[in-house]
């Protein structure tokens, strides 16, 4: 995408590229799924769906909210990794998959960690909650809590495991979302979502996530699957660059929910591109600031932006550039200032503010005095 000088004025200007000529995109894979959602980790750009915001049954999903919590008790060093957790007999009785902890022994909570995401366990997911809630009730609470500020609206958690209530759903557009969110928020635990195999208690057991072992540029997440819920898979993949999530709900078989996972992931990657549009603090345009103590001020985006499309799109991006006609100092570093929008065949794709690059503060008495006699011309 080429982006020419923009004339600095309150209207918007349309700014074309050379036009390239795009394939046509295909429709995404039949998977045999209730529901999915793909998206582009970075820009949470949609690359497929299926009724994503259709409220399913979650199954061992759930387990993707409980870990987002125990991160962030961890991130505010509530709990550490090392603390000893005493098991109870609620969580030594848990039904379903186990890491098979024993009533009144006391485990670390990194073991437990383990144990919830690489062999499932409903044993390790309750011992977690109990540790840091006192039950499992009040902890399902702080994931609702968290669902909701992470935007998952359409979600409500009542346990810690997935077992079927209910009042337990989500949808896949809320756990994509809570996928992304561990991606970039903790990425130091994520990487035990590619972990194969956990040892507890002399038991050793595979992760299900079976395409950690089909497919190299797979790294995580979490399988599920109840009588409900069907057979479910959360998938994300990295390859040159790009990272893709993938989340599957309601299909037939463990391998249905492989194949289809891999299917889409296939698709995302072969017809879509993550791109650098700008790099954080490189100049994208200047504007006049009147009464300042400098005349220009450079403005830019103070994170890197980045954008999806499909492939051999990204030469027919426009960009528009709306700034206002005046603007007077003060500048501070990081105030909005103008409005950068990039679209493909008329259809918007990112808005985003242009920030201050720099502060600019208000002139001398002799710079301001003129600069208000120019504005009367203005």
């Amino acid at each position: 995408m080429k982006i020419r000088s923009i004339a600095l004025v309150a209207l918007l200007f349309a700014v074309s590229s050379f036009a390239a000529e795009l394939h046509p995109l295909p429709a995404p894979p039949i998977i045999g799924a209730k529901s999915y959602f793909v998206i582009d980790s970075k820009t949470a750009h949609e690359i497929a769906a299926l009724e994503p915001d259709k409220a399913v049954a979650p199954a061992s999903l759930t387990k993707l909210m409980t870990a987002y919590v125990v991160f962030k008790t961890l991130q505010e060093e509530q709990i550490q990794l090392s603390d000893e957790v005493t098991v109870s007999e609620k969580a030594w009785r848990a039904e379903g998959s186990r890491m098979f902890i024993e009533v009144g022994k006391r485990v670390s909570v990194q073991d437990l960690l383990l144990g919830m995401i690489v062999q499932s366990g409903n044993d390790a997911s309750i011992a977690l909650a109990e540790h840091i809630a006192g039950s499992e009730a009040v902890f399902a609470e702080i994931m609702n809590q968290y669902a909701q500020a992470l935007g998952m609206l359409s979600s409500r958690f009542v346990n810690v495991t997935g077992l079927p209530h209910d009042d337990h759903y989500a949808t896949a557009r809320d756990l994509a979302t809570l996928a992304r969110a561990i991606i970039e928020e903790f990425p130091d635990y994520y990487k035990w979502y590619s972990v194969k195999d956990f040892t507890f208690n002399n038991i050793k057991q595979p992760n299900r996530n079976n395409l950690l072992w089909r497919d190299e540029s797979v790294d995580g997440m979490k399988t599920g699957h109840t009588d409900a819920a069907g057979y479910c898979l959360v998938s994300a993949a990295q390859r040159d660059g790009m990272r893709v999530i993938s989340v599957v709900l309601g299909t037939s078989s463990a391998k249905a929910r492989i194949d289809g996972s891999q299917a889409l992931l296939n698709y995302a990657f072969r017809f879509f591109e993550t791109r650098l549009l700008y790099k954080a603090g490189e100049e994208i345009a200047k504007t006049r600031i009147w009464k300042s103590a400098n005349e220009v001020t450079s403005l830019g985006v103070l994170d890197d932006l980045y954008i999806t499309v499909q492939r051999g799109a990204y030469d027919s991006l426009d960009s528009i550039l709306n700034i206002p006609a005046i603007l007077i100092a003060p500048v501070a570093h990081g105030q909005p200032l103008a409005e950068l929008k990039v679209s493909l065949n008329g259809t918007d794709l990112v808005s985003e503010p242009l920030r201050a690059l720099a502060d600019n503060p208000s002139g001398s008495f002799w710079q301001r005095t003129r600069d208000s006699v120019s504005l009367w011309f203005e």
